[in-house]
């Protein structure tokens, strides 16, 4: 997916909202246990319920790692399912890879040929050539950690070198010499607030993946003052609050509930953003 027709979704579906597929076996509802593919069924009917609100899904690897082959499975399902039935939302793996060239050579094959994702979240600590693989390949994204939302983020992401800029904003600086706009995001905790400001003054064009906001108390109109560009610029990931709002049978009516108002609420901040552009 080019940037411009993310755009374009944003903007027709008035919403940023990314929906993260964060499949847990100990919190999906007790009656799917009995199914083939609990993960897969339990991704599926919480994205028939929300695909409307949403331009993005954001699984993550970890919660299907975890169940091996199986989980793998369920994975692809999921991304098979979205491909078939969704063409048009953004699919993240949310993966965090990073590893010396080579290694990161044979990662950038397995999301962006064999799955066919279009971005992945990189971790930049292993430098230029950890990263280049992966933004070799043509509508494909980096989204890579900057700024995250953990309380360990301050333990090296914000340590100031001799000049007093962090080490955040060098990652930032330094990785736009490797992509552009049009094929490097960057994650931002959405709970580090102001600091949206600073960063984009360093990074005032690129894309801005925002986890945080829901269940880790991240605001959305905080948010959107801060680090909302001309064509929004940002994709907003709610996971929990969203997916686990209710573990009855009802769990994907919940589910659509709580992405609609979210999205009612992106509607209202993009219609504003429209006023004045």
């Amino acid at each position: 997916m080019t940037r411009q027709e993310l755009v374009d979704q944003i903007f027709a579906k008035r919403s940023f909202l990314c929906i993260g597929l964060d499949a847990d076996m100990k919190k999906i509802p007790q009656h799917l246990h009995a199914a083939d593919d609990p993960i897969f069924e339990f991704n599926r009917a919480i994205i028939d319920s929300t695909a409307s609100y949403c331009v993005a899904y954001k699984p993550n690897l970890a919660f299907y790692e975890a169940h091996g082959v199986a989980g793998w499975v369920a994975f692809e399902r999921t991304v098979q399912y979205l491909r078939e039935n969704y063409p048009h939302h953004f699919i993240i793996a949310d993966a965090k890879r990073g590893d010396i060239g080579n290694t990161s050579t044979m990662y950038a094959r397995t999301f962006f040929e064999q799955m066919d994702l279009d971005a992945l979240t990189v971790a930049p600590y292993m430098g230029e050539d950890s990263v280049t693989p992966f933004l070799a390949y043509e509508d494909k994204w980096v989204i890579l950690l900057a700024l995250t939302s953990n309380r360990g983020s301050h333990d090296f992401q914000l340590i100031e070198d001799g000049n007093g800029t962090p080490l955040y904003e060098h990652v930032i600086r330094r990785s736009q010499q490797w992509g552009t706009k049009e094929n490097l995001m960057y994650v931002v905790g959405a709970t580090q607030g102001p600091m949206f400001e600073k960063i984009r003054a360093i990074a005032p064009e690129h894309f801005l993946l925002v986890p945080g906001v829901g269940a880790q108390g991240g605001s959305l109109e905080e948010v959107c003052r801060y680090g909302m560009t001309e064509d929004c610029g940002l994709l907003v990931n709610s996971s929990r609050a969203i997916i686990y709002a209710d573990d009855t049978p009802q769990f994907a009516m919940i589910a659509a509930q709580r992405a609609r108002e979210v999205q009612q609420q992106m509607a209202v901040l993009l219609d504003n953003l429209q006023k004045h552009r």
